[in-house]
C-alpha cells in the first residue's frame, strides 16, 4: 500500500514522503498512530500542491541544517558515567544522555534524530551520528569517562 508520511519515521522515510509499506504495518501501526495517511490521488495532488508552497522554506531548512552541521563537525562530548574497576559502565549510555549533553553545549536536538551503532556499555570513544535533515548527517564524537 502507498502512503504519504506525515512526520519522519525512522528506517522508512521524511515528512511528505510517499513509501509504499505492508498493508497491516500502514493500517494498524502508521495510520492510528497519526504517522501517515493514504496516497489517494487526491491526498497525492494536495502533497505537491503543499510542497510547492513550502519550497522556499525546506531551502532555509536545509541550508540552517548545513550550517548547524558545519558548527558541530568535530565536536567531542564528553559523558560522564558510573562505572566498574573493569571499565565497564553501569547500565548504558543512551540518547537521552547524548541530547543533555549536545544541550548542555548548545545544541537542542531531539533524541530521536540521534543514532548510536551499538549499545555504549563500557568506558571509551564512540561516534554518533545525529540526522539534522534528510539531506544533512553529522557525526559526532563520545568521550564515555568515569564519574565520581
Amino acid at each position: 500500500m502507498k502512503i504519504i508520511l506525515k512526520d519522519d519515521v525512522k528506517k522508512l522515510g521524511y515528512r511528505n514522503d510517499v513509501v509504499d509499506v505492508k498493508d497491516g504495518y500502514g493500517r494498524n501501526y502508521l495510520i492510528p498512530q497519526g504517522l501517515a495517511s493514504l496516497a489517494t490521488p487526491s491526498a497525492l495532488k494536495v502533497l505537491e500542491e503543499e510542497i510547492k508552497q513550502n519550497r522556499a522554506k525546506e531551502e532555509q531548512r536545509l541550508a540552517d541544517a548545513k550550517a548547524l552541521a558545519e558548527k558541530m563537525e568535530g565536536t567531542v562530548l564528553n559523558i560522564g558515567t558510573k562505572a566498574g574497576s573493569n571499565g565497564r559502565i553501569f547500565g548504558s549510555v543512551t540518547t537521552i544522555q547524548i541530547a543533555q549533553a549536545l544541550k548542555d553545549m548548545g545544541y537542542d536536538i531531539d533524541r530521536k534524530k540521534i543514532d548510536i551503532a551499538s549499545d555504549i556499555k563500557e568506558l571509551g570513544t564512540f561516534k554518533a551520528e545525529i540526522d539534522l535533515h534528510k539531506e544533512v548527517k553529522v557525526n559526532v564524537d563520545l568521550e564515555v569517562f568515569h564519574e565520581e
